[in-house]
């Protein structure tokens, strides 16, 4: 509609009597500037966009990944299924706290399966089980959410101590958990750990920011 006004509104100014030859040539030469000057905002409108969603995609790529519950070493707290972004760069500039729930592999091999666990024992700490309870430093860790009792203590019956860089990590799911209690987990390594995890995509009813 505004198209043929547009034209219309042209064929009528260059209708004029009073309009000369030399006249109407540059008037149409400025209307053709006038609309390469609109044609070329969008342009460069529409580039900007692109520019910026590409951006937006590879920087969300380098910061986050998605990573699905697969195990179910973290019910009732995870369920298998749910999906959840991880954050790459909680660990760059800080390392894990004690609570935190992270991703990891337990090597090195980028076909290594990634594992989601809850960080318990953290560098330099003496790490046992005793009776159900977790000893750290031989003081029993008294945890802010009710987990099962620990029946099966594994490796750390005996008194774990951890290097620098070594986390001791279990499920929330205690008696039905692969974890640091065992040797196909074991310690985890700083260096194997990818990231955070932050934010649940979903179920969609789950959706939003994961607390500890």
């Amino acid at each position: 509609m505004s198209d043929r006004r547009n034209k219309r509104e042209k064929e009528q100014l260059f209708n004029m009597p009073e309009i000369t030859k030399m006249e109407k040539k540059a008037l149409s030469g400025a209307m053709e500037k006038l609309e390469d000057s609109k044609l070329k905002k969008v342009l460069i409108w529409v580039f900007e966009i692109a520019v910026t969603l590409i951006f937006a995609v590879l920087t969300s790529m380098m910061l986050f990944q998605s990573v699905t519950m697969q195990e179910s070493s973290m019910e009732p707290t995870l369920a298998v299924g749910s999906r959840y972004f991880v954050n790459k760069l909680a660990y760059k500039a800080s390392s894990p706290k004690r609570g935190d729930i992270i991703v990891f592999r337990t090597n090195g091999s980028d076909d290594a399966a990634l594992h989601i666990r809850r960080v318990i024992g953290l560098p330099g700490e003496t790490i046992q089980i005793v009776n159900g309870r977790i000893l750290i430093n031989g003081e029993t860790y008294k945890e802010g959410k009710d987990f099962p009792t620990i029946n099966n203590p594994g490796m750390a019956a005996n008194a774990i101590t951890l290097e620098a860089g070594e986390y001791f990590v279990l499920g929330d799911n205690r008696n039905n958990s692969e974890d640091s209690r065992y040797g196909d987990i074991g310690r985890v390594n700083k260096k194997y750990i990818t990231g955070k995890l932050w934010f649940q995509i979903s179920p969609k009813k789950d959706i939003g920011p994961l607390e500890n």
